[in-house]
């Protein structure tokens, strides 16, 4: 075998992998059994709360009444009792802190007794508020590190459950986290805010129909998670991968995913056998994963949920990451959820698939076989056109980050620039009304007045156009499908983002229309005016075409939408007047909720990108450098051999590998020299820094490493190629 000691062990435990995990047997213990059996759900809360205490709660969740503090007691003292009987030793409040991740403090139900005994306690006020050290958490200066005093908040519309671990397991309960002064310090909070506002301005609309639902009107999301799976021994093999989850080096193999014969293929056994044991881990946890697949590039896989109400979707969305990083070590594996680990093929997205609506009206972007269902439709169709071309910054904004910018704007993933696909028969719906005329339903030449409480209005399909890999916001049938977010992001502040936009055009499209009925205007009249002022106003987001096409560019350029290539141009678009507007007057986050958001993401962009700049330096002195310069040394050893011999011998190799070596150096000297005093500036001007400056010199020095790759000789070089990790299953 050619390859170095470290890529040998790495082959050779793929090529003798046998698994350590018992088989899981679905037959004996079928998912329709155990689904959910680890969730303090309605039926566990129905059977175990009293009556009084069962309805209560319930009219909390379901209908988002305030919580009658009195029942927090019994229910604590219910779920504790059902908690304990699973083996719980301790509880846990699990909160979204603003880097993003999931983070938790676990407190023992055990407390002394009076007689050197213990008892099993949980109040009411232990479920309901928890106290964690939050001084360490970013907060983008809401508050000084010495005041580390951070309150989570039980979120009594997502359900408790228990985690299960190898030596136990422990009792989960979804919380906001927020500081002594109410200010916001997480994901969640912003989130359900933003639910409600929703909730508000959709009713607006609706009772204007002559439609005043029981229950709230709230989001809905699928959340389709991309992934990449690698054994784990090449992890361990590259520096890069382990610390920064990307590959800073590594030169393209022969073959990548040009062939697509990655995407639906078959999958591989033994990640096959890691999928259905995270889905039999998340089915316990009531998650409805549906849908496994290999996704195109090599080693790319796709786990995706039926949709759910949006926060619980985002709350289900960070546990499917947890339990893929997790369970992927029992099966020798590595899964990496950055949005770019291996460049040349596709990145990880996490496609968010939006709807809103409830249980009583189904999804209110579904078109519907009538011309009154076409014509709520096509209002808050129009409502959606509306916030993302008012608002088409603010969701860049919310999907910036180091790693996602490596992703957008290639390989099925979206261009940064902000546009919606219709399809061309909602297009050309939408386009009759900015003309005041429609063709007849027979397709025949002869003109129609368009109108609204008519049947002239043509039957819209529920699939009125083929789908666009390209566009951000893509209609698919009852629902948006938003492409841009990043595989290691979490969902909510898109999803805010987008709850928040809705809210404000809702609210737009009830005073439009409460206005037009005021001014004596019937129904129909008022509707197609608002339609016709939106569609006049707002097309310019409308494309249907190539997004990763120059020409869009141009003509994106012409219509005035942002461009926003990289994370320091997007995440000023939190603070603008306008987005600042939004939140405020939907009652989401203030001014200073936000500033805080956009100097955090802006702090960890600049913090990424240093430390995978010194992490290049490092790899390239250390294990890049060490590999050329022996195999420089021995072509000019065969060369002084030849020579002494009496025969010509002149490699293009030696040339071309004494160059690239002195390129490398070059360029790592140049990115030292770049990141020498980068952290002195102000932070806006550090990240456009970064950005502008270190990054360029980075792909600069990772060339030179990468042709060397292709120089040396195999024996020499010590990671872990990338045919060797995306093709060894």
């Amino acid at each position: 075998m050619s390859s170095n000691v470290a890529r040998q062990h790495a082959i050779q435990a793929i090529t003798t992998y046998k698994a350590d995990a018992a088989p899981l047997n679905f037959a004996e213990t079928k998912p329709t059994d155990f689904f959910g059996c680890n969730v303090f759900n309605d039926k566990v809360m129905r059977e175990r709360l009293p009556k009084a205490v069962y309805k209560s709660l319930h009219k909390t969740i379901a209908f988002g009444e305030r919580m009658d503090p009195s029942i927090a007691d019994t229910v604590a003292a219910v779920m504790k009792d059902w908690a304990i009987e699973k083996g719980a030793t301790h509880f846990t409040h699990i909160f979204y802190p603003l880097t993003g991740q999931t983070a938790e403090k676990h407190d023992s139900f055990l407390s002394p007794d009076a007689t050197g005994g213990v008892i099993a306690e949980f109040s009411g006020s232990m479920l309901i508020r928890g106290e964690p050290d939050a001084s360490s958490f970013p907060s983008g200066g809401l508050r000084s590190t010495f005041e580390a005093r951070g309150y989570t908040a039980w979120d009594v519309t997502s359900p408790a459950y228990i985690m299960e671990n190898p030596n136990g397991t422990f009792l989960c309960i979804p919380t906001m986290f927020l500081s002594w002064t109410g200010v916001a310090l997480d994901k969640k909070t912003p989130l359900l805010r933003s639910g409600q506002a929703l909730n508000r301005q959709a009713k607006r609309v609706l009772k204007l129909f002559g439609i005043e639902p029981a229950l709230p009107i709230v989001s809905f999301a699928g959340l389709e998670q991309e992934y990449f799976c690698i054994d784990h021994n090449f992890n361990f093999a590259r520096p890069d991968l382990q610390v920064a989850g990307r590959s800073l080096f590594g030169a393209r193999p022969a073959k990548g995913q040009e062939f697509s014969d990655q995407y639906f293929g078959v999958i591989p056994q033994r990640v096959l056998s890691y999928m259905m044991e995270v889905e039999r881990e998340l089915y316990k946890l009531a998650v409805p994963v549906r849908t496994r697949h290999n996704e195109v590039a090599p080693s790319q896989y796709e786990i995706a949920p039926l949709y759910e109400v949006s926060n619980l979707a985002v709350d289900h969305n960070h546990i499917i990451m947890s339990t893929l990083r997790n369970v992927a070590k029992r099966y020798g594996l590595k899964c990496l959820l950055h949005e770019k680990p291996f460049a040349g093929v596709n990145g990880s997205g996490k496609h968010v698939n939006y709807s809103i609506g409830n249980a009583e009206l189904g999804s209110l972007f579904d078109p519907g076989e009538t011309p009154h269902a076409n014509a709520k439709f096509l209002v808050f169709c129009a409502a959606m056109i509306r916030a993302v071309h008012k608002f088409g910054g603010l969701l860049r904004a919310t999907v910036a980050s180091a790693s996602n910018d490596h992703r957008l704007g290639a390989n099925e993933a979206p261009p940064a620039i902000m546009s919606i696909f219709l399809g061309d028969q909602l297009t050309e719906v939408f386009e009759a009304f900015r003309a005041g005329r429609v063709e007849d339903a027979a397709g025949g030449h002869r003109k129609r007045a368009l109108n609204l409480g008519v049947d002239t209005l043509p039957s819209l399909p529920t699939d009125p156009g083929d789908r666009n890999r390209t566009s951000p916001v893509a209609f698919t049938g009852n629902r948006f499908e938003f492409r841009a977010l990043g595989s290691s992001q979490s969902a909510a502040d898109s999803i805010t983002a987008l709850n928040a936009m809705m809210a404000d055009s809702l609210g737009h499209a009830a005073d439009w229309l409460e206005r037009e009925l005021a001014a004596g205007r019937d129904f129909n009249a008022a509707l197609q005016s608002y339609i016709e002022h939106v569609i006049e106003e707002h097309s310019a987001i409308i494309f249907n075409g190539d997004g990763y096409s120059d020409i869009w560019h141009n003509e994106a350029v012409r219509r005035g939408l942002p461009n926003l290539r990289t994370t320091p141009e997007a995440l000023p678009e939190l603070t603008q007047p306008a987005v600042i507007e939004l939140y405020e007057s939907q009652q989401i986050m203030n001014r200073q909720e936000l500033k805080a958001r956009q100097d955090i993401y802006l702090e960890q962009y600049c913090k990424t990108l240093r430390t995978e700049a010194r992490l290049m330096i490092r790899m390239a002195r250390t294990i890049i450098f060490p590999a050329g310069m022996r195999y420089q040394g021995e072509l000019a050893s065969t060369a002084a051999s030849m020579k002494a011999i009496g025969k010509d011998f002149r490699t293009v190799t030696l040339d071309a590998v004494t160059e690239q070596l002195r390129g490398l150096q070059d360029a790592i000297g140049s990115l030292e020299a770049v990141l020498a005093g980068a952290d002195e500036k102000p932070l806006e001007e550090r990240a456009a820094y970064y950005c502008d400056r270190v990054l360029p010199v980075m792909g600069e020095a990772r060339r030179y490493a990468d042709l060397l790759e292709t120089r040396v000789a195999d024996d020499l070089w010590s990671l872990p190629s990338y045919q060797e990790i995306l093709f060894g299953k």
